[in-house]
C-alpha cells in the first residue's frame, strides 16, 4: 500500500510560497480578548517548569537567529519572532498558545548530557547528535540542508569538530530526513564511511507519500502551517508543533541500514534499543532508548502537546489505541531506567519520575480520546456531537503537555469516527446531499436572501457568535461569491477565531482563510520534488500519478495500449487506457501495442524536474517511438496539470 502524507506539501509550500506582505487585519473585539482573559483563569499558567526545562543545558545560539541558502535567500529567521519577547500574550492571541510560542521560541544548541546534544528551535523539528568513538551519530537532519548545516556549525563551535558517521531518521515525515545532505556527503555513505539508519519501509513511505493527491495536500498544508502569514500579533506566532517550516531545499539519502525490529545495535560505540511505532504518528517509525546515557528518544510518538490523530492538511487517520499502546510499551521497557526523554519536536523532560509520568499522560490521552469516542459513536451520537461533548479528565486536561496546540481534542474525536464509520453518518438526508453551491444558494434564499442573512449575521458578529458567522457567511460567498460585503464579515469572523485559537494549526487556517476572503489566494508556484526524491521513486508510482491527471471526457471512447521501456533500469511496463482509465502493468509487453515508448529512467526524471519535456526529448533523441507516435501524445494530451492554488474559502470556478 502506498503512503499518503506530508512530503510533497511540506516541500511545495515551505520551498515555493513566499511570505506575503502584512495584509488587512482588523484588532480583537471585547469578545475575543473576554475570551483570551478567560483562559488565564482555566489553565496554570504559573506552573513555569517547561520553560526551566527548555532552557536547561543550554549552549549557544546563532547571534541573529538567521540561516541563509546559498542562493542567499533566507531559510530560517528566529529574528521575525522577537515579538515574542513580551511576557503577557496580546488580545489578539490566546494566551496557551502565546506561551507554547514562547517555548518553541528558545533555540539553539543544548546539552542534554554528556556525549547528547540537540539542535531546537532552527527547523520545525529538532536535530540530536551524539559523540561517539569516532565520530557523530546525527538523529534526524531537521527540513532542509541550509539549517542543518547550520545546526551542525553551531555544534562544532563548541565541541570538537568530529566527522558524522552515522545518521538515523526516526520516521518517514520529511522534516526529519531532508536536510540530510547538510551534515552528510553522499560520496562517504557510498564508500562506506558513513552509514544511514532507518525504521523498514521507511524509503517507500519517505518517497511516495503524497504523490498521488500532492497538489491538493499541498494547498491544504498552507492554510494548517499559516506558510502564507506574515510573523506578528495578528498573523504567524507558531505551529504549536515547532515555530515553522525552513525554506528551501530538500534532499534524501537512501538508508544504507534497516533496523530490525525491536533491536539493539551498537553505532561507533554507542549502544541503542530500538523500539518501533509503524502505524502511529508515522507509517515507519521508531523509537530508541541509549543506555550508556540513560536517555530515551520517543522521535515523534510523544510530544509537548497533543498531536494529530487526523491532520487538517489531508491525511490518512492514525490509530490511536496502537498510539497509546507503543507509548506504554516504551514505558514499560525503559520507564524505570530513563532519567531524561528527548524527542525530535520539542524540549526534554528531566528527572525519571517526570519522565513516566509523562509517557503515562501521553498513553492515556490517545487511549481516552479513542475509548470514549467510540463509546459515544456507539451511542448514536454524531462527529460534531462528539467532537463538542468531549472533555479531557481534568488530570489530563490541565497538563500543559496534552493541550492541542497542534492536534486537537475536538478534530482527533472526528478522526476516530471516520477511521471507524467513514463520512456518512446514517442519517438518509445526508446519503445524496445537494453539492456545497447548490446547497448555499437554496439556503441564502430559505433565509431571504443574502443581504438579510448578512444583517443578521453582523448582529450575531457583535455578539461574538464567530462560529456561527463563520459558517453562514460561507454559505453566502458559494452562494454569490463576488458579494463583497459577506466575505468581508466572513473574513472578520474567520480572524477572530484564529486569535481565539489555542491550536497553531486552527489559527494558521482562520487566519489564511480571512485573508483570502479579503485577497484572493496568495501567489504561489507549483512545488516540484527535490532531484534526490524523485531518483528513488518507484517508477510504477509516476504511472500512478499519470493515471490520477487523466481527464476522463478527453479519454472517452478511447482505447489505447502503449509498451513502455526504460533502457538503463531494464524496466519494461504495459500501458492500457480503456473506459476513460489508465493501468498499468510491470515486466509486460503488448505486440499488438500502438506505440513502443524507449527512454531511460534518467530522462523521465528531468522531465519531471520540468528541465525538459517529452516533446523535447523526442526531438533531442533521447526518447524513441515506434509504431503510431500518435498514440503516444495523444495519451499526453489527456493529461491535466492541476492547480497548485485552488480555492477553498470560496468555490472552485468550474
Amino acid at each position: 500500500m502506498r503512503a499518503r502524507t506530508f512530503i510533497y506539501c511540506i516541500s511545495a509550500i515551505a520551498a515555493t510560497v513566499s511570505l506575503t506582505a502584512q495584509a488587512t487585519t482588523n484588532p480583537a473585539t471585547a469578545s475575543t480578548a473576554a475570551s483570551n482573559q478567560a483562559v488565564l483563569q482555566q489553565l496554570p499558567f504559573a506552573d513555569q517548569q517547561a520553560f526551566t526545562d527548555a532552557q536547561h543545558g543550554f549552549v549557544a545560539q546563532l547571534p541573529d537567529g538567521k540561516v541563509t541558502n546559498d542562493d542567499g535567500s533566507v531559510a530560517w529567521d528566529m529574528s521575525a519572532y522577537r515579538f515574542l519577547d513580551q511576557e503577557a500574550a496580546p488580545d489578539t492571541v490566546n494566551p496557551s498558545l502565546w506561551r507554547q510560542a514562547q517555548l518553541n521560541n528558545i533555540h539553539g544548541l543544548f546539552k542534554v548530557t554528556d556525549g547528547l546534544y540537540q539542535i531546537r528551535g532552527m527547523d520545525l523539528a529538532n536535530m540530536t547528535i551524539i559523540e561517539g568513538d569516532t565520530g557523530l551519530i546525527i538523529i534526524d537532519p531537521l527540513l532542509s540542508p541550509s539549517t542543518a548545516k547550520a545546526g551542525l556549525e553551531l555544534y562544532y563551535q563548541n565541541r570538537p569538530k568530529k566527522p558524522v558517521v552515522a545518521v538515523l531518521y526516526t520516521h518517514n515525515h520529511v522534516d526529519h530526513w531532508g536536510g540530510v545532505k547538510g551534515v552528510l556527503d553522499e560520496a562517504d555513505v557510498k564508500a562506506g564511511k558513513a552509514h544511514v539508519y532507518a525504521p523498514a519501509g521507511f524509503m517507500e513511505h519517505a518517497v511516495s507519500e503524497n504523490i498521488i493527491a500532492g497538489p491538493a495536500m499541498s494547498r491544504r498544508a498552507t492554510y494548517q502551517f499559516g506558510a502564507t502569514l506574515p510573523p506578528g500579533e495578528r498573523g504567524h506566532v507558531d505551529t504549536g508543533l515547532g515555530k515553522a517550516l525552513s525554506h528551501g531545499s530538500r534532499s534524501l539519502i537512501a538508508p544504507t541500514d534497516t533496523v530490525p525490529d525491536n533491536a539493539s545495535l551498537t553505532i561507533d560505540g554507542i549502544e541503542i534499543q530500538f523500539q518501533m511505532a509503524h502505524g502511529s504518528e508515522a507509517e515507519s517509525e521508531m523509537m530508541m532508548y541509549f543506555p550508556k546515557f540513560k536517555v530515551l528518544d520517543t522521535g515523534e510518538v510523544t510530544s509537548q502537546h497533543m498531536h494529530n490523530v487526523y491532520t487538517i492538511r489531508g491525511a490518512a487517520v492514525r490509530d490511536a489505541s496502537a498510539w497509546s499502546h507503543y507509548i506504554d510499551l516504551a514505558l514499560e521497557r525503559f520507564g524505570d531506567k530513563t532519567d531524561v526523554l528527548i524527542g525530535q519536536h520539542h524540549w526534554p523532560v528531566w528527572d525519571q519520575e517526570a519522565t513516566k509520568q509523562f509517557l503515562s499522560a501521553q498513553r492515556d490521552m490517545y487511549k481516552y480520546i479513542h475509548d470514549q469516542s467510540v463509546r459515544m459513536i456507539n451511542k448514536g451520537y454524531l462527529p460534531g456531537d462528539i467532537a463538542e461533548q468531549i472533555k479531557l479528565p481534568e488530570s489530563l486536561d490541565q497538563q500543559w503537555y496534552a493541550r492541542g496546540y497542534y492536534g486537537t481534542l475536538s478534530h482527533n474525536a472526528k478522526a476516530i469516527y471516520q477511521r471507524y464509520m467513514g463520512w456518512y453518518d446514517a442519517n438518509p438526508a445526508n446519503l445524496n446531499p445537494l453539492p456545497p453551491e447548490q446547497n448555499a444558494a437554496k439556503t441564502v434564499a430559505y433565509m431571504g436572501g443574502a443581504d438579510k442573512v448578512i444583517e443578521q449575521a453582523r448582529k450575531d458578529f457583535d455578539n461574538g457568535e464567530y462560529r456561527w458567522v463563520a459558517s453562514v457567511m460561507n454559505q453566502v460567498v458559494f452562494a454569490e461569491p463576488e458579494n463583497q460585503a459577506a466575505r468581508e464579515l466572513g473574513a472578520d469572523a474567520l480572524e477572530q477565531l484564529g486569535y481565539q485559537a489555542e491550536a497553531g494549526t486552527w489559527r494558521g487556517a482562520y487566519l489564511t482563510g480571512a485573508m483570502e476572503l479579503r485577497n484572493g489566494p496568495t501567489e504561489a508556484t507549483e512545488g516540484s520534488l527535490s532531484p534526490d526524491v524523485l531518483q528513488a521513486l518507484d517508477t510504477g508510482m509516476f504511472f500512478d500519478l499519470m493515471a490520477v491527471r487523466l481527464d476522463a471526457d478527453k479519454a472517452a471512447g478511447k482505447h489505447l495500449v502503449i509498451n513502455w521501456q526504460l533502457s538503463d533500469t531494464e524496466e519494461n511496463y504495459r500501458l492500457n487506457l480503456e473506459h476513460s482509465t489508465l493501468t498499468y502493468r510491470e515486466n509486460e509487453q503488448d505486440d499488438a501495442a500502438q506505440a513502443t515508448v524507449v527512454m531511460t529512467r534518467e530522462t523521465l526524471n528531468q522531465i519531471l524536474l520540468r528541465r525538459t519535456t517529452f516533446p523535447d526529448a523526442v526531438k533531442a533523441g533521447e526518447i524513441t517511438i515506434s509504431g503510431e507516435p500518435s498514440a503516444f501524445f495523444g495519451l499526453l494530451q489527456m493529461l491535466e496539470v492541476p492547480s497548485g492554488n485552488f480555492p477553498i474559502v470560496e468555490p472552485v470556478k468550474h
